[in-house]
């Protein structure tokens, strides 16, 4: 015996900041200009380190992950709710919402997991000054950037099929 609607959706219908015709366009202006701002100031920042080789010490790797994943994390929903603020039918599908969600929680963890390691970075570097050269090296460096982009893999893995577990 089934209990309940087990019908497996294929879109979902998003409710927005406001469904007032009046205010989505100035809306839709302001969050497209932190989008642009938060878009091109992390990609900047991205770009300059990449570029000056004097920035490659591991406290400027650690901000070069930073910014770049902050830059891919507001491109995960940011096109999506600008969309909607000029679509009629406010609709997102099934898939789409997935890898949405699996995206979002990616660079979630992924962000903090970077600040923890540039904690740890400035740690080092502040009890331990004499030897922060020898512990942090770029090799150490990208190996922790590596190691916690697949702890945030896994760790968005298991909760994107805990999601898909649910029925709606």
């Amino acid at each position: 015996m089934a209990s309940g609607n087990c019908t497996t959706p294929t879109a979902f219908i998003l409710s927005g900041l406001t469904e007032n015709p009046r205010l989505q366009i100035p809306l839709f202006m302001l969050f497209l200009a932190i989008y642009i701002t938060t878009l091109m100031t992390n990609l900047g920042l991205t770009a300059l380190i990449s570029i000056d080789l004097q920035l490659q010490t591991p406290m400027y790797i650690f901000l070069q992950n930073l910014s770049f994943t902050d830059a891919v994390y507001s491109t995960v929903i940011t096109p999506k709710m600008l969309a909607t603020f000029l679509e009629e039918t406010k609709t997102i599908s099934y898939g789409g919402c997935i890898l949405q969600y699996f995206s979002f929680i990616l660079l979630s963890i992924s962000e903090c997991l970077l600040l923890a390691v540039m904690a740890y970075d400035r740690y080092v570097a502040i009890c331990k000054p004499l030897l922060y050269t020898a512990i942090m090296t770029k090799a150490v460096c990208w190996r922790l950037v590596k190691g916690l982009y697949f702890v945030a893999f896994l760790n968005s893995l298991v909760h994107t099929s805990s999601l898909l577990k649910l029925s709606f």
